[in-house]
């Protein structure tokens, strides 16, 4: 039986670093959008092409007259989503 209950939280541990990888790519995704990166930059490319379907339905979500506050709320809500989401899945998946 230990054996079983060492899977689970390895299990556990991968599905909540799932979720911390989701939240790390939306962050650096806010980041870059603030901090105007260059849109035509291969890994701007590549960071808005993760970050945005990881977004879910958030952006636009709120418009709060600020561009750069509407960026952190939306994409920031949509992290911490992806951290309660995962870190739940963990604690079921964990037992």
């Amino acid at each position: 039986m230990p054996y079983v209950a060492r899977n689970e939280v390895h299990a556990a541990r991968i599905i909540s670093g799932v979720g911390a990888l989701f939240a790390l790519i939306e962050g650096v995704y806010i980041l870059m959008l603030i901090l105007n990166a260059d849109h035509a930059n291969k890994f701007f490319v590549f960071i808005k092409g993760l970050a945005e379907p990881l977004a879910l339905f958030f952006p636009g979500l709120f418009h709060t007259g600020s561009p750069n506050f509407d960026i952190i709320l939306n994409y920031g809500l949509a992290a911490v989503f992806w951290l309660i989401v995962t870190g739940f899945i963990a604690r079921v998946v964990a037992g």
